[in-house]
């Protein structure tokens, strides 16, 4: 079986998976969970980028690879919404979530950071369940992975038309298939309301962790692990590491 390079955003309960080979864009499909995006890659994928955080606990938030990525995406570093730690991924109520993660880390947790908990807390359960997903499953930023396919940020945001553009010019600068690529997942969401933002953010993770031009770089470059052993980075592909 081939080999796949997996690129998968969660967007509104649903998940949207680019898969990739070394020849070039694969498929894509959507899925309920991020166990049923495993049960259908865990034959054949070597890597699995998410866009989604991994490695949850640490003494202050934002965490090492969040503080990095606000720095160097400067008028993006907005678009880096710093995780809640894992206590607080599991509560229901914000004021209660907030209360957590204001003790932990001394900072209060966002609403956009709440609102994404649930996936939050569903990813983190289920790498602590499935040992076998754990060194196949990479974190990645898309506005870092553009970043580095273009060597600057994206100046305005992906829910924009000059946003949108900004974006499909740094995947097609760095794949020239990225286009129709592009066309082709979007089609492939048929049945699905999957934001337009969120099929060229899967592109650009898939992009990132199939072999191509570069290599396969961390932010941090000496990422420290959470309490489970979970790295706190996020990984992009780019000739040389990036640095600001």
């Amino acid at each position: 079986m081939s080999e796949h390079y997996v690129g998968g955003v969660a967007r509104e309960g649903e998940w949207l998976a680019v898969a990739y080979t070394v020849e070039g864009f694969d498929h894509a499909a959507v899925f309920d969970g991020v166990g049923e995006l495993w049960t259908r890659y865990e034959e054949s994928a070597d890597r699995i980028a998410i866009d989604v955080p991994v490695g949850l606990e640490t003494a202050s938030a934002p965490r090492p690879n969040e503080r990095a990525a606000r720095k160097l995406l400067d008028g993006r570093a907005d678009a880096v919404v710093p995780a809640p730690v894992r206590e607080a991924a599991k509560k229901h109520r914000y004021r209660a979530a907030n209360r957590v993660h204001e003790r932990k880390t001394g900072s209060e947790l966002s609403r956009r950071a709440f609102e994404r908990a649930p996936v939050v807390a569903a990813v983190d359960e289920f790498l602590g369940a499935i040992d076998d997903a754990r060194p196949v499953f990479f974190e990645a930023h898309p506005e870092l992975c553009y970043l580095a396919f273009a060597g600057e940020a994206p100046s305005d945001p992906p829910d924009v038309a000059s946003g949108y553009a900004e974006r499909m010019r740094s995947l097609a600068g760095f794949d020239r298939d990225a286009p129709p690529t592009v066309q082709s997942v979007a089609e492939a969401t048929e049945g699905f309301r999957v934001p337009i933002p969120a099929v060229l953010d899967a592109v650009a993770l898939g992009l990132s962790v199939r072999p191509g031009p570069g290599s396969l770089w961390s932010l941090p470059a000496d990422p420290p692990t959470d309490e489970r052993g979970h790295p706190m980075r996020y990984v992009y592909r780019s000739e040389a590491a990036l640095s600001g």
